[in-house]
């Protein structure tokens, strides 16, 4: 596609956002008409760049006739039937869908690609707000309190390392007590001994605790790393357009529900800090909460311990067949697993409110399961190669 053909499609587009955005501020008024008539301006200075572009080229710019597409003129009408909140989902949808429509276009002005993500959000406060006003309020202490009782790792688990613990535990005594009972079938048909229960067991231990460790480890340190980016691309962007970030600001504040004069002061006192301003922008615009990046070397590490203090359970017995018997071992091997299962099922249903009781049955019934398989897939092998 030529260039002049790209500038006329952006043309096109930011011209119907502009007059969209200022039909839909006649219909409301204060911070929120504010809200959408700077908006309308973004999308005008765009436009204003493509013409500019345009006529550099020697193309002829095609008249500004004022109308709304069919689809903008349904969402119009629907607003105005309704209520403005009843399309900031469709606006939101569309913004969204928008983003990244300048992230590889050369001739775009600094900023565009910016501002079109920044639409989104703006948006997406304002139908956030609107969902507000419909919710009963709480007070502060009863939200924690609601998170608290869901998330209990919420407070204190910042890394999610507690997480990673407890979903460690699980994998690794579940994984490793299907591998043992799956010898243990082989050993009862006589095709090995528990010598051999007891070195896959340490095997499947130690290979699935480095694996969930370094799994763990990479997953962090690589979200680690595009929160960091982020955080370093809105660093720069406040450094260079500190005058930008500060509208940006105003807008997210305003679209929360803050009138213009309050959002402008809040806007310039947080800016005053350039640390204090860096930390609200990663999250009012990016969403990240700098201090919960995590750490990959703790979870990592609670992961290796977690998966390696689950998969020992159910050999823990095979350690004593010198005084044990092998039927002994085995029966112990099961009973030790059962509590095990129920007490890490209980666990993780408390953590993620499914229920104790019920998240205790299902880990039992599918660990339970995994076992019994393996024990019967192990009995028959071993049959056959006996």
């Amino acid at each position: 596609m030529k260039s002049t053909d790209r500038y006329l499609r952006y043309l096109n587009d930011e011209r119907r956002a502009g007059r969209m955005y200022r039909a839909l501020a006649d219909l409301t008024s204060g911070d929120r008409q504010e809200a959408l008539l700077a908006l309308a301006e973004i999308e005008e200075r765009h436009a204003t760049h493509w013409i500019s572009l345009l006529n550099k080229a020697g193309v002829a710019v095609p008249a500004d006739d004022g109308r709304l597409d069919p689809s903008d003129e349904e969402i119009l009408k629907r607003a105005r039937q309704f209520s403005l909140d009843s399309v900031l989902s469709d606006l939101e949808e569309a913004e969204r869908e928008a983003q990244g429509v300048y992230d590889n276009e050369p001739d775009a002005a600094q900023g565009m690609a910016h501002d079109e993500r920044e639409h989104e959000r703006v948006l997406r406060e304002m139908a956030d707000t609107a969902a507000a006003r419909t919710t009963p309020a709480k007070s502060i202490a009863e939200v924690r309190q609601a998170m608290n009782d869901s998330e209990p790792w919420h407070r204190t688990d910042k890394s999610g390392s507690l997480r990673a613990t407890v979903f460690g535990a699980s994998d690794g005594l579940v994984s490793n007590t299907a591998l043992v009972m799956g010898f243990a079938g082989s050993t009862a048909s006589g095709a090995t001994s528990s010598s051999t229960v007891l070195f896959a067991g340490i095997a499947g231990l130690l290979a699935g605790a480095f694996s969930m460790g370094a799994g763990e480890y990479v997953s962090v340190a690589s979200q680690r790393d595009v929160f960091a980016r982020e955080i370093a691309l809105e660093k720069s962007e406040l450094e260079t357009k500190p005058l930008e970030e500060q509208r940006e600001l105003e807008l997210i504040y305003r679209a929360k529900g803050l009138d213009r004069e309050t959002a402008k002061r809040t806007a310039e006192t947080i800016m005053a800090d350039p640390d204090v301003a860096l930390d609200t922008l990663a999250r009012e615009e990016l969403g990240l909460d700098p201090d919960e990046l995590g750490s990959p070397v703790k979870v990592a590490l609670s992961s290796f311990v977690a998966f390696a203090a689950g998969a020992i359970v159910p050999v823990i017995p095979y350690f004593f067949t010198s005084v044990l018997s092998e039927t002994v071992a085995f029966v112990l091997s099961i009973a030790f697993a059962v509590v095990a299962l129920i007490a890490v099922g209980g666990s993780v249903g408390r953590m993620s409110g499914l229920g104790v009781a019920r998240s205790a049955g299902r880990q039992l019934l599918v660990g339970g399961g995994a076992a019994a398989v393996t024990f019967v897939l192990g009995r028959v092998v071993g049959s056959s190669l006996g």
